[in-house]
């Protein structure tokens, strides 16, 4: 493994050194240019790193040690890297493992995502707390005094349509088609391959389709109506999916509605809330949440730097979730009445279950509501 001394050059000025191996560097094309974000979970660098969730960010793990149980053909959420760039203390790359088919630095070689090892994640992560996330530049160590004019050149985050550079291009379907499944169609604004899994594993046949779909599109699922409607995760500023929110706006209340992470802050936007941008975000995969319909706290796993603003959501809309850190909305449901089809959406990742099994019974629930639904209308 090549390395080479590189720094960590933040907006502000603030510089992390370190050593440099993996993928190389493109700034014009996600790589080691992004905002950057920490991740406070002690395991799942691989569902992190190929969460398309995480497009646009270089994240740095707040675990000191990463990399010891190498990269496996199961545990990933899609069929690539999508990060720009992984920031580590220190990489533990040749301990064998019985699930592993490669190490951690060969698979970020062939993604071609940038590796910043032996950084002090500790006060990086201190930084960004007190700072907020910020966007940042991997650079070889001698470029890192002319660097900072660089970020003029390079294109904000904010007001960015991430979405539909992570969307599926064209739709597909999951599932055998057998009569007596349930009909879903997903909404992909990122979609996690383990959201999928769980809603097929309960006899869901699922049509994917792009994100920015028309209410018409969304409505036919192979020329019958879906039973339900899934909105998946995805990266970036919800505001900014103005097509999304319009479309789901309005198919509400013609049939039950799931919404993830991204697909809850724009279902909540189809209902006329707002969203803002959070410091520094959440996540991770220990985030306390209460649910106030079971009275439970769950610990939940999070990747979103946007929230859900309490104050615009409409009186139809009950909030059903809490973080439990700083109160932030987890979690609503919207009941119309007059038999028309309800909604609901939660701001974390129900099918992680770092709880082990805290969250996956929202899965239930859809069911339950789709079931309903199908009994009012028989």
């Amino acid at each position: 493994m090549t390395q080479k001394k590189a720094v960590l050059v933040l907006e502000d000025g603030t510089r992390f050194p370190g050593l440099l191996s993996g993928g190389a560097i493109d700034w014009k094309n996600d790589r080691g240019y992004g905002e950057v974000v920490f991740n406070t979970g002690m395991t799942g660098y691989q569902e992190i790193l190929t969460d398309p969730s995480y497009f646009g960010q270089i994240i740095c793990m707040t675990q000191p040690q990463i990399g010891n149980t190498g990269i496996n053909g199961e545990d990933s959420e899609s069929p690539k890297a999508w990060c720009a760039g992984l920031v580590i203390l220190e990489l533990s790359d040749d301990v064998p493992h019985w699930r592993k088919s490669r190490s951690l630095t060969t698979f970020l070689e062939e993604q071609g995502v940038p590796l910043l090892t032996g950084v002090d994640t500790r006060a990086l992560t201190l930084h960004l707390r007190s700072r907020g996330a910020i966007r940042g530049l991997i650079c070889p160590l001698e470029q890192g005094d002319a660097v900072a004019a660089n970020f003029s050149t390079l294109p904000s985050f904010e007001g960015r349509d991430l979405i539909r550079e992570v969307t599926t291009q064209k739709p597909y379907t999951i599932g055998s088609g057998d009569l007596g499944r349930i009909r879903i169609t997903a909404l992909d604004f990122g979609a996690k391959t383990g959201l999928l899994r769980m809603l097929e594993k309960r006899n869901c046949d699922i049509r994917v389709l792009p994100a920015y779909a028309s209410a018409a599109e969304i409505l036919d699922h192979g020329g019958r109506a879906p039973d339900g409607v899934f909105l998946s995760n995805g990266p970036g500023d919800p505001s900014i999916a103005t097509p999304a929110i319009q479309s789901v706006r309005s198919i509400l209340g013609k049939v039950p509605i799931f919404g993830v992470c991204m697909g809850h802050q724009i279902l909540c936007q189809a209902l006329d809330a707002q969203t803002f941008k959070l410091k520094f975000g959440h996540r991770g995969s220990n985030q306390p949440v209460l649910d106030s319909t079971t009275g439970r706290v769950e610990i939940s796993s999070h990747n979103h730097g946007y929230a859900v603003d309490p104050a615009t959501l409409p009186p139809s809309v009950r909030i059903t979730h809490r973080h439990l850190s700083d109160g932030t909305v987890e979690g609503i449901e919207w009941n119309p009445g007059s038999g028309l089809a309800p909604a609901f959406s939660v701001q974390y990742h129900p099918e992680a279950c770092p709880g082990p099994h805290d969250s996956e019974s929202l899965f239930d629930r859809f069911m339950e509501r789709i079931r309903e639904q199908r009994q009012h209308r028989a």
